[in-house]
């Protein structure tokens, strides 16, 4: 397999963290560059990680996988996509009524570690398929799609920090419904689609 076909492969597979990288940036009121970089870092490991777990676990536990990744993506990213709209919908209400707003959504590392999860189970999916192919290189494989996600995420970042100053306190509840919808994506390709 060439670097054109593994290029292709990690952008696609980085797609789904560009987009929860995009609702990461849009709930933040400032923007905070050590959290993008942790975003991008996170979501670049996770993602060069998992194929090479799929890699060396080889088709033993492929089905076992897709039998439950959808759901594991559906329930992560629906409970923080959830809490960011939960919060988002709390600030616009106080902003109405006079109050102090509540603080500010932090993105914590748990949070951060299960959105990186989340968006990179399909590439666990990808490794064992690279384990069935006898011309892929493994280690160039999975560096060029960290490296990939990695930059694709920080823009991601960075555009929806973009977005979330022009949307003001309704940014918060964006970034959490595009998580939502991510982890319905994910859902619903694999249970009606077999994605």
């Amino acid at each position: 397999m060439g670097i054109i076909e593994l290029l292709l492969i990690a952008v696609g597979l980085s797609m789904d963290a560009f987009a929860v990288s995009i609702g990461n940036g849009l709930a933040m009121k400032k923007l905070n560059v050590k959290a993008a970089l942790a975003t991008a870092f996170s979501f670049g490991l996770f993602q060069a990680l998992m194929p090479t777990l799929g890699y060396f676990l080889g088709t033993a536990f492929e089905s076992v996988i897709r039998r439950f990744d959808h759901y594991i993506a559906l329930i992560f990213l629906g409970f923080i996509g959830g809490k960011m709209i939960f919060d988002g919908i709390k600030e616009l209400r106080a902003k109405k009524k006079g109050e102090e707003p509540p603080a500010e959504f932090k993105l914590t590392l748990p949070a951060l570690l299960i959105q990186a999860i989340a968006t990179s189970i399909d590439a666990l999916i990808v490794g064992v398929s690279f384990a069935a192919l006898p011309d892929v290189n493994i280690w160039t494989a999975v560096s060029l799609i960290g490296l990939t996600t990695f930059v694709i995420s920080l823009a991601g970042v960075f555009f929806g920090k973009k977005f979330g100053q022009l949307l003001g306190s309704r940014a918060e509840i964006l970034g959490g419904v595009i998580l939502v919808a991510i982890g319905l994506k994910v859902f619903i390709e694999h249970t009606f689609f077999g994605g």
